[in-house]
């Protein structure tokens, strides 16, 4: 299942496999590799930037796994609309998720409105969550537009830039689809290496995480600052970029991810000249300054380590030693029942000296002496 993906203009090549591994029969896509890896550094960030937005980690989390079922569903969703004709007479294959088919922009609407609607029911405040959390997904489609790259997907049309790349599936798809794209307005020749222009978002979105996690996070002046970034930055990127591909999804002679990008560019930039305004006039206070915030943070802490230390106290107590065998009811000061007494000798064994007021064999061993139990545990 490998192939050889080249850049002749750069004198390089690679030999690709889509299968990472197999566990027997089963096989382990790079695809999916590179999406796992994208969700875990999106949560990483989001972990150590919550506290910084007034959220706890713990909520912040909890929201976004959530959102992540939303946004799979969303991105499914999306692909299947915009290609019904490809499941209209098998309605089966729309839950084959590994023969491919999602679509990011269906899948950041999905997040946001399970997101949103999980923020309602824990009564978290959603716009921090929201900067945080697009934050951390810009940088989780960084990393996962790799996956195209194995899969040798999401290219453009011809280019005879230096970094062109080409493969026998380009070739071939290019072949196939020359028809189709012809009639988009879109000349191609299977011949000639295309742009990556997996490579072109890779880039894009790295950048924009850069800038909005460590130049437009700290400067932030109200909630929902940095989600307009995130809208503007990639919409506008991603406009120029779906132009230059051949596998756009269309409606009518239009691309359909390249009219959402240029609408919520524009709509982004305007709510933002609009809101800079406003805040001249009427600064907003940050959820991360108000005492709400800190108060829920507290209680969340508090609570956190309140269960630590009662897990650790059940973990201590279930390693006791059972009292021996043969021993009735023991009161709480380690004395031996009445009974017990009245058999036991009225002078005890020199041996027998040293031991409990008791001095009963049967007795149950006095309580260990309690252990500092105390810790600080922060869910991740």
């Amino acid at each position: 299942m490998s192939e050889v993906i080249s850049f002749p203009g750069m004198g390089l090549s690679f030999d690709v496999s889509r299968v990472a591994f197999s566990i027997g029969s089963y096989n382990i896509y790079w695809y999916g590799i590179t999406f796992a890896l994208g969700f875990l550094v999106g949560m990483w960030y989001f972990h150590l930037r919550a506290r910084k937005l007034g959220i706890h980690p713990y909520d912040g989390l909890d929201v976004l796994l959530w959102a992540v079922v939303g946004g799979v569903v969303g991105a499914r969703t999306y692909f299947v609309i915009f290609q019904w004709d490809m499941y209209k007479d098998n309605l089966l294959k729309i839950f084959a998720f590994r023969e491919g088919g999602l679509a990011i922009y269906g899948g950041v609407i999905g997040a946001v409105l399970v997101g949103w609607l999980v923020c309602r029911v824990k009564k978290v405040p959603f716009l921090p969550v929201l900067d945080g959390g697009l934050t951390g997904l810009l940088l989780a489609q960084a990393v996962g537009r790799w996956g195209n790259f194995f899969n040798c997907e999401a290219f453009g049309c011809n280019t005879t830039l230096p970094w062109g790349m080409t493969s026998n599936t380009i070739s071939r798809y290019l072949f196939n689809m020359a028809d189709t794209l012809a009639a988009q307005g879109v000349a191609v020749d299977p011949t000639v290496p295309v742009h990556p222009t997996f490579f072109y978002e890779f880039l894009w979105n790295l950048l924009g995480f850069l800038l909005l996690a460590f130049v437009l996070t700290p400067r932030r002046k109200y909630d929902g600052q940095v989600s307009l970034g995130y809208m503007a930055w990639y919409g506008l990127g991603r406009f120029f970029i779906e132009g230059l591909r051949t596998d756009s999804l269309m409606l009518g002679q239009f691309r359909v991810s390249q009219l959402l990008a240029l609408c919520l560019c524009v709509a982004s930039l305007v709510a933002m000249a609009v809101l800079h305004i406003r805040h001249k006039k009427a600064p907003a206070v940050l959820y991360v300054d108000t005492e709400e915030s800190r108060a829920r943070i507290a209680k969340v802490d508090a609570e956190m380590a309140k269960d630590g230390k009662k897990g650790t106290e059940e973990e201590t107590s279930g390693e006791e030693a059972p009292p021996p065998e043969g021993t009735g009811d023991s009161s709480t000061d380690g004395e031996a029942p009445p009974e017990t007494l009245e058999e036991t000798s009225d002078t005890p064994a020199p041996e027998e000296e040293q031991t409990s007021p008791a001095g009963s064999p049967e007795e149950a061993p006095p309580a260990p002496p309690e252990e500092d139990t105390q810790e600080t545990k922060e869910n991740q």
